[in-house]
């Protein structure tokens, strides 16, 4: 077996949903929407398959922020929230503040507690015991991480939600627009790479308001607090009396369950400055999640929500 062939079967290994319990770490833009905060709590009630070990705070800017560093920051304070909530206010010092601004070029990381955190705590696992990154905002925090230690791609695996369906008609999407860069460095990094792609794929995991209103509100705080979020942020979008919201944010933690998703290999894309993507058949192999087994998530993220957050209300 040659080392190309060695380093390819090392990594298909690594693209299959994982077996036992595995140590997660999860970068996320929560105050961005109102789905990442689904996502961490949905973490958090799984500790019997996923161990969390950090939580990075990711930039964002949008309508939420007056730029990346007040997203970041106002992400950190959001996380902090949802543990308050959850009942994990233990895991506190297991938040770390991320990037402040966005890859000024794919050779340059953007210095971070979060980046370097990520680069020193994958140093710790292997290929055949890799740590899992859970990434649903930004890659500025993983691509920052990798060229500020690149031998952490043979020890992670990066499940991220981003970009849209390789046969959408562009690739706007806001976790990939933001930082072209990024998710350049990642995605040719070497490391074992999983991709939701929202748009075509992952948007089809939507939440109309009876099913919150049956399912969570009423069951504790932090439900309650849920079941607000969307409600406040389809209010504020003049959404009419009949609507569903994509909570597609969840779906990365649930590809770390197992179950729930369908995927295939696929040579990785290159993520363009013009925002499509362009192929090249020899590029090595990612997993691309094709389809989300909704009812199924949906009944097991609720059942599991519904036990968090301390006694019922």
């Amino acid at each position: 077996m040659t080392p190309y062939e060695h380093s390819t079967a090392s990594l298909l290994g690594r693209l299959q949903p994982p077996q036992g319990p595995v140590d997660v770490v999860l970068d996320t833009d929560t105050a961005n929407e109102v789905d990442d905060q689904f996502a961490l709590s949905y973490l958090l009630a799984s500790p019997e398959k996923l161990r969390v070990k950090a939580l990075y705070a990711a930039p964002f800017f949008n309508e939420n922020s007056t730029g990346p560093k007040d997203g970041m920051e106002k992400s950190c304070q959001e996380i902090l929230r949802l543990l308050e909530l959850a009942g994990f206010s233990s895991f506190r010092d297991r938040v770390f503040p991320g990037s402040t601004g966005y890859l000024p070029d794919e050779a340059t990381p953007v210095v971070s507690p979060a980046a370097q955190d990520l680069a020193q705590r994958a140093m710790e696992y292997s290929p055949e015991r890799p740590l899992y990154v859970a990434a649903i905002g930004v890659l500025t925090n993983v691509a920052s991480a990798l060229l500020l230690e690149p031998a952490i791609a043979e020890r992670i695996v990066l499940v991220w939600l981003g970009g849209h369906a390789w046969d959408w008609p562009h690739n706007r999407e806001f976790n990939a627009q933001q930082d072209v860069a990024a998710a350049r460095v990642v995605f040719g990094s070497g490391a074992a790479v999983v991709q939701l792609p929202c748009m075509g794929v992952v948007s089809a995991f939507r939440v109309s308001d009876p099913e919150l209103r049956q399912h969570l509100w009423g069951k504790n705080a932090l439900c309650n607090y849920l079941v607000t979020l969307v409600e406040e942020s389809q209010k504020a979008a003049g959404a009419g009396p009949c609507w569903t919201r994509p909570i597609w944010d969840v779906t990365a933690v649930a590809w770390l369950l197992g179950g729930f998703t369908e995927d295939r290999l696929e040579a990785r894309p290159i993520f363009q400055y013009d925002h499509h993507y362009s192929f090249d058949k020899t590029r090595p192999p990612m997993a691309y999640v094709y389809y989300i087994h909704r009812d199924e998530l949906f009944q097991d993220l609720f059942e599991k929500l519904a036990l968090l957050g301390g006694e019922p209300l």
